[in-house]
Formats: C-alpha cells, structure tokens, sequence
C-alpha cells in the first residue's frame, strides 16, 4: 500500500455559479414558455416583428434544454464528479471559461432568435458562429472532465460518471455533424444536407439531443444524488450495467422514428421504430433501479420534499420512456404526429424528469454549499404541490388537445367527406385546452419563483466565509491490478459476477472508446445506407431549384419560424390527401437547404400550397390573417408590407447554395437582377387585383414567391414520371365526391 496521502479541496464555487445560473434561466426559460402558451389563444399576445410565436418558440425550447437543463447538469456533475473521483478539477481556469462560455452562448441564442437568426432545424437553431462557440466550449467542459478523470484518486469510476462519459461524447458527435453548413454570411448558413438527408440527420440529432442531453447526464445525476438523499446504496449494480449500455447502443438508432409517413424510405423509419420499442426495457431498467433504491426508506418520502421531487422525477421518466416507445409504433404516430400529444409528451420530461430532478438536486445541494440551514422546508414543500399540480394540468389539457386534434383530422362523416374540412375548425375546439395549459404553467412558474426566494434567503444567512475542507486520499498506484477483476473463474462467472465491468471501470479511456464505438457503430448502420444508395432518393425531373426571389422568400419564412406551426410533408395517409393534396415525394426537397418539413402543425399543411390562393390573398393573409380567415389564431405580419427586399445578399445566398451543388444556371452571375424581375412581376399582378402599389421591393412578394412555388413542381411533371404512393392505411369509409379545397389559416 502507497502510504503518502494527497492534501486537495473541492471547487464549490463553479458549482454554486452553475446552480444560480440554473435557476435564473430556468425562470427566465419557463416565463418565455409561458408566453407562447398565452399567444395561441389569445394572439393579440404576439408582438410583430420580435416576439411573435414563431420567433419566441425555439427561444423557449433552447433556454429549457440548454440553459437550464444544461446548467442543471454542469452543477451536479462538477460536484459529484470531484467527490466520485475524489480530485478537484483538473483547471479551474477550463471550469470558469466553461461556465462563462456556456452562459455567453444563452445570451447569443436569446438575442439573435427573436431577431429571426436560425438555421430553422429542431433544437438546433443556433447559427454557426455560435456553433463554433459551442463545440469550443464543449471541448473544453470534456479536455478538464477527461483530464480530471486520469488524475482520479479512485480506481473504479462509479456508475453515475459513465452517463456523463456517454453525454460527453455523444452530444459532440451530434453537434459536429448536424451542424455542418456552408456560411453565406455572418448571420445566415444554408445545411449541407438537403432534404430527406437533411431530415435524417436533424433526427439523428433531434431524438439523440433528448437522449443524449436530457436523458443520460440527468441518469448520472439520479444515481448520484438519489441514493445521497436517501441515504441508500443503488438498488442495483448489474442492473446499472445493462441499463447503461443497452441504452446507450439502442438510443443512437431510434431517431428515424420522427419520420413516419414521409419521404424518408420506409426501411429507415421502420428500424427505428423496432429499436425505439426496444428502448422501452433498458429505460425501465434506470426507472426502476431508481426506485428500488429507496427500499427501507420509504417512510422519508412523506417527510422529505426532497425525495418527493425525486421520486416524482424517477416516475415521469418512466412515464416518458414508455410513452416514447410507444408513440414510435407506427399506427400510433400516425394519430400523434404534428399534434400537441408530442407536445405533452416532451413536457411530461422536460418539465416532470429533468425539472423535478433538477429541483431535488438543488435543494439538496444548497444547505451543503452555502453551509447553513435550507431558509425554510415548508417553501420546498409548497414549490413540491405547485410544480406537481401544475405539471398534471398541462399534460391533462394537452394530451386532451392532441386527441382531439388527431381524430378530427381523421374524421370522415356519412358520405365519406372530411367532417372538419376546414382546419380552423380543429384549432377552435383546442382553444379551452390551451387556456387550462396556462393555468398549469402559472402553478409550475410560480413554484420555480418560491424556490428562487428560498434559495436567495439561504444564500443571504451564508458564513462570511466559506470553510474549504481539506481531503486526504492516496494517490493511485501506477501499476495497481484490481485483485477481484482478475480472479480465477469461468467465463460466464466473470461475465455473470460483472467481474469484466469493474476492470473496464479501471480503464477510463478503454471505457470512453467503447461508449463511443457503440453510439458511432449504431450511427453509421443508418446514415451510411441513407446517404450512399441513390434508390433512397429517386430524383424528379420537373422538380428545379428556388428562384433567386423564392429564395429569399425562403429564408423570411425561416427568419418568421412559420415552421414551427406549419408542415411541408403530406404523408400518404387518406385523409391528409384528400385534405392537402399529392402526398410528398422524396425527390420534391432535393434542393431544400434545410428541409421544412415541420414537426407540428398549429396551421394547415402547405407542401400543396402554391398556386391555391391568388398573390393578393397572401398579401392580405400575412397582414392581417383574419382577414381571410375569421377565426385565424396566426400572428399578423404587417411589416412585411414596409420592410424592404435585400436584393444584394440574394447573391450571396444563391452562391452559398451553388456551393451545395444546386444548379443555378444564369442566377450564379445575376440573381438580384431576375429577382427584381420577378419581384416586379408578382407586384403588379397584386395591383392588377386591387391590392397595394410599389410591394415590387417589398419583403411580402418575396414570402409570396416562395409560397406560391410549394408543390408546383410535382402538379406540373409529366404523367408517370413521379413516384407512386406505398399502399396507405385506410382512413374514409367511402370514396366519393372529392370535397373543394378547405380555407387556410390556423
């Protein structure tokens, strides 16, 4: 045995500056939330240009998962890792660059999205400047974990840590790759995936994102602090390893399940979907080790809201996790999909998992780190009642709104027609629902406020000085063979006693490597299929690239985040063809540089748009949509009618675009000449109806160009050049008369 003994400390003060940031963001995030909450039944909420819905939204959903999730994480990992690995982080200079990286990084995100900078790509928003910023940070959080990780005083790396080794590396393998985009500006960047590549790829991300960063650290964080505020080992220890690593190589794989019904080939929606089902045991495997846990300490759980917090937490995750899976089966998604069920579904994790957890930790955390008396119990136990009954009203309300919108859709009447043809109808029936879902924000918010109050008056009762406690712990022996990993035995008796797992747990590069070769292995079974067999893309010979005026068209309906309420992706189901059109074909977005196909629909479906409506009727639907649509709960955008077209970045754009492989002919050497013709073209034809003069430099023609070319392409290619529908599910009794084209606006 090695005699001498380390003297060293903990960093607590990178923990305490995570946890404050987490729970200012975490308001901030939540007050955001409940914005957007407010603006669809009452969209006079929407304040044009800056903080209308679709602007507001992707602000919502970056501040909850990366701001305050992600803070959440980094305060616990940065305590437990220390105390699991017994050394203090490797740099506290990497710590400080990381926490204040990360926290420049949120205020870059909450400045530009409101400005309508995006990449308009799920979770992913953020454009590549902050990219860049974020995969520097990142390496810098991995450089002082992995570092601090050599440098450890223990020899086996507990359980919690491998989660936070998988999130590590995962995350930046998601980042870096679906990410990858050519700049054609300082604000604007076009993916250099297109289409059903790019869907693929958002996907892959997308659910991995939630796997990856909202999943597995928050596992780390339950078996570290669970068992601490139970004051009981993990249930465990087998279970822990075939938790983790079933998860960890099924996760990678499910992704494609986002993409049922649409132009990605079915082979890939398919294999997600059966590894997504197979997700459900190894997910109910963490559920369970983190109940079982608090074995013989039950009789804690009615007296500690902390422990009501986690075992609320370890609950919604199995409720999500079941869920999840279930939603992937097909004939389910294809109910739920594009309707506010995946809404309650993301917040049945978000808000009950990852806040819930959140919140245990840091009441557990505060009294240790601040080194006096939580400011009062009772506060955490109303923020506990607040949060719960908050939670069950959203999801109760929302879950009801996502029924009802799935089977009005679906619903035929008599004589086989759309009963609810008109898709305002469906939005009005919801209108209830969304007022209950702000009463239930309300109660989780104003909980998040009490818990914000107690802390501040325990951090004010702090010591004038915090005591740093000095740990003695021997160093590591270079050359140290874990006795009980090499003992004698058969095969399946080291493989049984998990013998293999704790020498493997003595190797924390050998371990990284093989988290690594198990996310990368399971990635590349998928994307290399997709990406190199043309079959899974057929080309259409009638589809041809966005004009330079479509274009920039383009690139207003992102700045606005119209997708973020209406889908481009007809699914080859009965209804949505008989309510929107030709369902959509792989080869329509060969040249959409990001895809739009949406992932919900608030509005209608506008893959089929293009030449509906006459220009007029869009000039007057985005000035005021109540105009043409009484009942139109969209937010109005007069501004477009005033701002003007910046013809010169339409160059730009276009050779960005070029770059990717799009032909653009004659449009590489003159683009904003022929959108200015064009441009021209669609103002007078306005005047010519009796709408407004001089739009010919306008923002609004350049939006109308872009929506009246949706799915011109595939009505004008010649008969049997496109390809056919697979058999779709029936969905009307009867096929008769074809109803006339429903009214737009949601």
């Amino acid at each position: 045995m090695n005699a001498r003994l380390d003297s060293f400390s903990y960093d607590d003060d990178i923990v305490r500056k995570f946890l404050w940031a987490t729970m200012i963001w975490g308001l901030v995030g939540f007050l955001v939330g409940l914005i957007i909450a407010v603006q669809l039944p009452y969209p006079s909420a929407n304040i044009a240009p800056y903080l209308t819905f679709g602007r507001l939204r992707p602000l919502h959903t970056n501040a909850v998962i990366f701001a305050f999730a992600g803070n959440a994480w980094f305060t616990g990992a940065y305590y437990s890792t220390q105390r699991l690995l017994k050394a203090r982080m490797w740099s506290d200079g990497l710590s400080k660059f990381h926490f204040w990286g990360w926290q420049a990084i949120i205020v870059s995100a909450a400045l530009t999205l409101p400005f309508g900078i995006t990449q308009s790509k799920e979770y992913a928003e953020l454009e590549w400047p902050i990219d860049i910023a974020i995969a520097v940070v990142w390496v810098a959080f991995a450089i002082n974990f992995f570092v601090t990780l050599t440098k450890r005083r223990e020899r086996h790396i507990y359980v919690a840590i491998w989660f936070y080794i998988a999130s590590i590396i995962t995350v930046a393998i998601l980042h870096i790759f679906n990410n990858l985009s050519v700049p054609a500006g300082m604000w604007k960047s076009y993916s250099i995936y297109a289409g059903v590549q790019d869907a693929f790829m958002q996907w892959w991300y997308g659910h991995n994102a939630v796997a990856f960063f909202l999943t597995t650290p928050f596992l780390g964080l339950m078996y570290y602090f669970m068992p601490k505020a139970a004051d009981r080992p993990v249930f465990s220890y087998k279970l822990s390893i075939l938790h983790f690593w079933t998860l960890v190589f099924l996760y990678i794989w499910a992704g494609p399940h986002h993409l049922h019904y649409t132009a990605l080939p079915d082979w890939a929606s398919t294999l997600g979907m059966l590894f997504s089902v197979m997700l459900w045991m190894p997910s109910w495997g963490g559920m369970v080790n983190g109940l079982l846990t608090l074995r013989g300490a039950w009789h804690k759980v009615t007296e500690d809201p902390i422990l009501k917090f986690f075992v609320v937490a370890v609950t919604a995750y199995g409720m999500s996790t079941f869920e999840g899976p279930m939603l992937s089966i097909k004939s389910v998604n294809a109910l739920a999909h594009y309707t506010d069920w995946i809404i309650a579904h993301v917040h049945t994790g978000a808000l009950g998992w990852n806040g819930f957890l959140t919140f245990g930790m840091v009441y557990w955390l505060v009294p240790r780190l601040f080194q006096t008396e939580m400011y009062s119990k009772k506060l955490v136990n109303l923020h506990f009642w607040l949060a719960t009954f908050g939670i069950l009203l959203y999801v109760v309300a929302i879950y009801s709104a996502g029924a009802t919108q799935g089977l009005m859709w679906r619903a035929f009447d008599e004589t086989g027609r759309l009963q609810y043809p008109d898709f305002v109808e469906t939005v009005m029936r919801l209108m209830p629902m969304y007022w209950v879902r702000v009463v239930g924000g309300l109660l989780y918010i104003s909980g998040m406020v009490l818990g914000i109050y107690n802390i501040f008056k325990t951090w004010a009762n702090r010591p004038a000085a915090y005591v740093v406690p000095v740990i003695q712990a021997a160093p590591l022996e270079p050359n140290y063979t874990d006795a009980h990993a090499a003992a004698s035995g058969g095969l399946w008796a080291r493989f049984s006693s998990a013998r293999w797992h704790r020498r493997w747990e003595g190797m924390p590069l050998f371990f990284s490597v093989m988290t690594a070769v198990a996310v990368i292995v399971a990635s590349l079974f998928e994307i290399i299929p997709t990406f190199l067999i043309k079959s899974n893309v057929p080309t259409i010979a009638s589809v041809k690239p966005y004009t330079p005026l479509e274009l920039a068209g383009r690139d207003i309906y992102q700045r606005e985040g119209c997708f973020n309420c209406h889908s481009q992706m007809i699914r080859p189901l009965t209804y949505e063809t008989e309510r929107y059109g030709d369902y959509s074909k792989p080869g329509e977005s060969v040249y959409d540089h990001p895809f739009l196909w949406g992932s919900r629909r608030i509005g209608p479906d506008l893959a089929r748009v293009g030449g509906k409506y006459p220009d007029l009727w869009h000039v007057r639907h985005m000035y005021n949509p109540r105009e043409v649509t009484q009942k139109s709960i969209m937010p109005a955008y007069p501004k477009l009618q005033t701002n003007l077209i910046d013809f010169p970045t339409i160059q730009k754009h276009v050779d960005a675009m070029a770059m990717l492989g799009v032909p653009y002919g004659d449009a590489i050497n003159r683009a904003p000449e022929m959108a200015k013709a064009q441009a021209a073209q669609i103002a007078a034809s306005i005047e010519a109806a009796g709408g407004p003069k001089g739009l010919a430099d306008k923002e609004i023609v350049a939006l109308t160009a872009y929506l009246q070319r949706l799915g011109r392409d595939i009505k004008n290619a010649p008969a049997g050049t496109v390809q056919q529908p697979p058999a779709a599910p029936a969905a009307k009794p009867v096929a008769l008369a074809a109803p006339s084209a429903p009214p737009g606006g949601r």
